[in-house]
């Protein structure tokens, strides 16, 4: 193995690639080379700037001459002499100030738009290191801000997909068993072997229409059908669809409602938030437990609004997962189904104007509550 003979015995420069050998090799050299296009291209534009500021520099000093003393006498080495001792100092400052510069923002840069490459080719992992001009480390900030970003995504559409052909497989196996074992004489076709279809055509479904409506909200062609509704009457019916789940694992569910005017929503996605904050109460209460679900009014300067909330004695939220509840695809250890639910009403709840957030303690309950303005 040959060193490249101009660099064998020097010490190994900071803005060389910490993944090339040094002392380097004419293979590890031309690599570097080819990988730092930006470097090159500035360093011509910085000797041609050089060169022209230079020029000028004694342009301007020829000038200052001959105001006071006249044309300068360049046939005598006296005149002469001063101005290239003069000239020759101001052009190696420039030089050395320049490379400095050109250095400290041209690794950085090249290491950018290497890592840009990978990310392109979808290695989501590749960072840049903060060096440089502070321009240049706000850039690389966001470069890495992104990719993380990128990353975060990528991991959660993976998970996503996994997750997704999990819950389809599940009902459609047990759909396709029955309906075979029906065909071939193994099963009767009574209403209680019907009664087992139609509720995993139910599961399909219900998935189905979480997608869409999810590909609906983040594409911001999610429209609300709005009129006057009964919110009271609203809540009774979407939490009297959970009686009879409530009542086989011996839960109460306690309404606190009140008279109030009507308000102008979408009543099926304000009753697909409900459902859904319901339900999940409902998995996570233990037996002889209890949900509450009601709303209050509230005023905040002109803006009116009504807070509805769903509360439980569960066993709460681990502090460290509840700031990621309404996220996308975020589900806890102990959670079941895809993760979808708190984000689908999330992007409802704001659709209507109004927030959503969850408070729990460990042990104790959550209560996640909501608002709607008038």
């Amino acid at each position: 193995m040959k060193h490249h003979p101009r660099f064998s015995q020097r010490q190994r420069p900071p803005w060389w690639p910490e993944n090339e050998e040094w002392p380097p090799t004419r293979e590890a050299w031309r690599r570097v080379s080819r990988r730092n296009p930006f470097f090159r291209r500035m360093g011509c534009v910085f000797f041609v700037f050089a060169f022209l500021a230079f020029t000028g520099l004694l342009a301007l000093l020829r000038l200052i001459f001959t105001a006071f003393h006249g044309p300068p006498p360049f046939d005598r080495p006296d005149t002469i002499f001063p101005f290239a001792i003069l000239g020759f100092i101001l052009l190696l400052m420039t030089i050395v100030w320049g490379m400095r510069s050109l250095r400290r923002m041209s690794g950085p840069l090249d290491n950018l738009l290497e890592a840009s490459s990978k990310v392109a080719e979808g290695d989501f992992s590749a960072r840049v290191e903060e060096r440089g001009p502070p321009e240049v480390r706000a850039l690389t900030r966001g470069f890495n801000s992104m990719a993380e970003r990128l990353q975060v995504n990528d991991q959660q559409r993976r998970k996503m997909f996994a997750d997704v052909s999990h819950e389809l497989r599940t009902p459609i196996t047990v759909i396709q068993g029955n309906v075979e074992g029906i065909l071939d004489g193994l099963y009767p076709a009574d209403a209680e072997r019907l009664k087992s279809i139609m509720e995993e055509t139910q599961v399909l479904s219900r998935l189905v229409d979480d997608l869409r409506t999810l590909a609906l909200a983040e594409s911001g062609a999610l429209q609300l059908r709005r009129e006057p509704v009964d919110l009271a009457e609203l809540i009774r019916d979407a939490v009297a669809g959970f009686e009879a789940q409530a009542k086989e694992k011996e839960i109460r569910l306690e309404l606190s409602l009140a008279e109030i005017e009507e308000i102008n929503i979408d009543p099926q996605r304000v009753r697909e938030v409900l459902m859904n904050l319901v339900s999940n109460a409902l998995r996570y209460t233990p037996r002889d437990g209890w949900i509450k679900v009601g709303f209050t009014e509230s005023a905040s300067g002109d803006q009116k609004n009504v807070i509805i909330f769903v509360e439980d004695n569960g066993p709460g939220i681990e502090s460290a997962d509840l700031p990621h509840v309404f996220e996308r695809f975020y589900k806890s250890s102990d959670s079941g189904g895809m993760g979808l639910g708190l984000s689908i009403a999330k992007y409802l709840v704001e659709a209507h104007g109004g927030k959503i957030w969850a408070e729990s303690k460990v042990g104790t309950g959550t209560k996640i509550s909501f608002t709607l303005p008038y």
